[in-house]
C-alpha cells in the first residue's frame, strides 16, 4: 500500500493544466518509444483501444501530439510527440523527482540507505511488465 500511495502523491505533483494521468502515461509513453499506432499505445497502456482513441484525440487538441499516416501503410496512423508535448514529459518527470528529492532529504542517512538498497530489488519487480 505504501508503493501505491506514495505512487499516487508523485502523480499528484507532477500532473498540472489540462492534463490526466492517463493522459501524462500515454504521452510519456509515445514520447519513450518513438511514433507508435494507436493499438500499440493501447497495449502498453493497457486500456481498450477505444479508451486510447480518446486519449490521443484530447492530446492532440492540445496540441502535445500528432497523427501521421504510416508512409509503409497508409492505412496505418502512428502517434508522435510534439515538442511541447516532449517539454511537459520533462516537467512532469522533474515535478515528481523534485517531490521525491525533498521527500528523501529528510530522512536520516541510514534510512536513505535502507532506500537505496531497496531500488535494485523493486526494479527486478518489474522487469517483465513492460
Amino acid at each position: 500500500m505504501v508503493v501505491m500511495r506514495l505512487a499516487r502523491r508523485v502523480r499528484q505533483e507532477a500532473l498540472g493544466g489540462d492534463v490526466s494521468f492517463s493522459m501524462l502515461t500515454a504521452l510519456a509513453t509515445v514520447e519513450r518509444r518513438g511514433a507508435v499506432t494507436l493499438g500499440e499505445l493501447a497495449a502498453a497502456e493497457r486500456v481498450q483501444p477505444p479508451s486510447m482513441t480518446k486519449i490521443v484525440a484530447r492530446l492532440e487538441e492540445l496540441g502535445l501530439v500528432v497523427r501521421e499516416v504510416d508512409p509503409d501503410d497508409r492505412r496505418v496512423a502512428r502517434v508522435h510527440a510534439t515538442r511541447d508535448g516532449r517539454r511537459l514529459v520533462e516537467r512532469s518527470r522533474s515535478r515528481g523527482s523534485a517531490y521525491i528529492a525533498g521527500r528523501l532529504a529528510t530522512l536520516a542517512p541510514e534510512e536513505r540507505a535502507v532506500v537505496e538498497a531497496a531500488l535494485p530489488v523493486l526494479e527486478r519487480l518489474l522487469e517483465h511488465d513492460e
